[in-house]
């Protein structure tokens, strides 16, 4: 299996988009002002137990549907990217893939996503897959919220979700 990066443009700065023969693997949000630094391969080369090749252009299409979707269009990533989600695995992917199919839009707590990926209960386990999760926007994890009804964090970027639940609030309105 071989493996290689791109970065993709977002509003939060550049994604590390990593991809296998079988899709994509990895979409990290870089904490860095520099996204091209080596250090960023680092933990997901650990975790594939290979260092990606750079390849610039592989992330083309993924930059596509980007602007799409922070141009306002509710754009389901599951339809239009195939998913390799060999870094997640039991609870975690199952909760993933539920998230995948929260509505544009819409939000579910912790908990309703537990129930629906099989384990009513596990509300703190959500959160713990959606704070770890490898494929950040694309899943929507930034949908998922407490069963009081606030937003909840988004790993150390609470900005980060109240702006793409705004966003997807607001083109929402305009349809």
């Amino acid at each position: 299996m071989s493996f290689r990066y791109d970065f993709v443009p977002t509003p939060f700065g550049d994604a590390l988009a990593v991809f296998s023969d079988a899709g994509i693997v990895s979409f990290d949000l870089s904490e860095a002002d520099d996204p091209s630094v080596p250090w960023l391969l680092e933990n997901v080369s650990r975790r594939l137990r290979a260092v990606p090749e750079d390849a610039p252009g592989s992330g083309d299409e993924l930059a596509h549907l980007m602007d799409a979707y922070f141009e306002g269009e509710p754009i389901r990533f599951d339809e239009h990217v195939r998913f390799d989600w060999r870094l997640v695995d039991g609870f975690t992917r199952a909760a993933l893939q539920t998230v995948c199919t929260v509505p544009w839009a819409e939000t579910m707590s912790y908990g309703e996503v537990a129930v629906l990926a099989g384990h009513p209960g596990a509300a703190r386990a959500v959160g713990t897959a959606c704070r770890l999760t490898p494929f950040s926007v694309i899943v929507p994890v930034h949908r998922v919220i407490r069963a009081d009804g606030s937003m909840g964090h988004y790993g150390a970027h609470p900005e980060r979700k109240r702006y793409l639940l705004d966003l997807e609030r607001d083109a929402a309105a305009d349809r």
